[in-house]
């Protein structure tokens, strides 16, 4: 049993809503199938194919599809507190279906249309989508070579993209480029189809199976219309932010469970050492206790920054005035940025120190309690950190209202 389960939030703080245990139960025992094979996986580099089937058994992708209309009505915290438990078995799992949630926020929140209905349909049914929105190379900020073109008598996509996560294990893979006016514009295409490959070329040192590599496009077929990114839901920067503090939560609590684990079980001292045991030394004690604060404050952060993403997406679907809408997703993207800041220190603390209550056998491969840290730290080096102080200060001095749209390119000669 995780460790969620046994101690039924008592370490985490409250539950994200009254409902929560009752939707967590359904997907706690995938969680520790997962995380039974988490470690093996990590050290062999194999790919979770497995594990991302079985979330799509249990249609996991279905958390924010209406009750009404085929899923199970999770609110967002809710969400990002599922994701945090599904990091805490295997960090990889939601950063994969990052853009799968980011994908299913957006079509959740679409006022009622043709396109609606079908994606909700798909996405009620169990279905994955992946994502291909960044390119590399010499493109410049705001830009994109890949094409959205006429294609007979529908759409068809021509071009390449990296840091495609997730889409190797999906069904769709959502893609952004510039249409036929140069406008930014996004399709979706069948991740299997035609014209499509998807390349598992990621070389992080973290993350490493998440399937963030490249994706080909050679005149791919779209399903439907293009559809205009300006239209799409304001508060994704946030949200897709709110996705990264939800897996660095479950890196915490991992990191804090594995480390009290190992004192646990652990026979060695030291001649030195202020207990017989190490579960009996108040040092190495302080130490355990000391990670499970990192987490409980990372879980705190996360709830509170998930309570501001729920607002936000209350804010597109009630009909809110303009500028009501705008100030709330102002507010969310401030909120988003401060707990960015403050969360990545805390869980990239925890896996570093935990190594303190350990000797040195714990640094073996077969442990692979580095990958806490590995992976935090390439989950944080995505939009990052140091820009977003910046953001915060800038608005608590100068009101100056934060960007909405993080895009990665070259301005003249300099590289972005």
């Amino acid at each position: 049993m995780s460790q969620s389960d046994t101690a039924a939030w008592a370490a985490w703080g409250t539950p994200p809503s009254p409902r929560y245990d009752a939707l967590a139960a359904r997907f706690r025992p995938i969680f520790a199938r997962i995380r039974e094979g988490a470690v093996a996986r990590e050290r062999e580099r194999e790919l979770p194919y497995e594990a991302i089937g079985w979330l799509k058994e249990a249609r996991f992708g279905a958390l924010r599809v209406p009750e009404a209309e085929g899923g199970f009505g999770a609110s967002l915290p809710d969400l990002f507190g599922l994701l945090a438990e599904l990091a805490e078995a295997d960090s990889n799992l939601p950063q994969a279906l990052r853009n799968h949630v980011g994908f299913a926020e957006d079509t959740v929140g679409s006022p009622a249309s043709p396109r609606r209905t079908h994606w909700i349909a798909r996405l009620a049914a169990g279905d994955l989508f992946g994502g291909a929105w960044t390119e590399t190379g010499p493109a410049t900020v705001g830009s994109f070579a890949t094409r959205i073109h006429r294609s007979g008598e529908g759409w068809g996509l021509t071009g390449q993209k990296y840091y495609t996560t997730g889409s190797l294990f999906a069904d769709w893979i959502d893609v952004v480029g510039s249409g036929e006016a140069g406008e930014e514009t996004s399709v979706v295409v069948p991740a299997r189809g035609p014209g499509v490959e998807v390349i598992d070329d990621w070389d992080g040192f973290g993350q490493r199976l998440t399937a963030s590599g490249t994706a080909l496009f050679d005149n791919a077929s779209a399903v439907g219309e293009p559809l205009r990114t300006e239209v799409r839901f304001p508060y994704g920067p946030a949200f897709f932010q709110a996705v990264h503090l939800a897996t660095l939560t479950g890196i915490a609590r991992a990191a804090a469970g594995e480390v009290a684990r190992a004192v646990r079980e652990r026979n060695r001292t030291y001649s030195h050492a202020a207990g017989a045991r190490p579960s009996a030394d108040p040092q190495v004690l302080q130490v355990v206790g000391r990670v499970h604060s990192l987490a409980y404050a990372a879980g705190a952060i996360n709830l509170q920054a998930a309570q501001a993403v729920q607002r936000a997406y209350e804010a597109r679907v009630t009909g809110l005035a303009e500028a009501e809408a705008h100030a709330i997703n102002v507010a969310a993207e401030i909120e988003l940025a401060q707990a960015q800041s403050v969360l990545t220190g805390l869980v990239l603390d925890a896996g570093t120190i935990l190594f303190d209550a350990l000797g040195a056998s714990a640094t073996s491969r077969r442990h692979a309690l580095d990958r806490h840290w590995r992976n935090a730290r390439t989950i944080s080096s995505h939009n990052p950190r140091i820009f977003k102080d910046r953001v915060v200060g800038d608005y608590a001095v100068n009101g100056t209202q934060p960007p909405f749209q993080w895009k990665i390119g070259q301005v003249g000669s300099t590289a972005i």
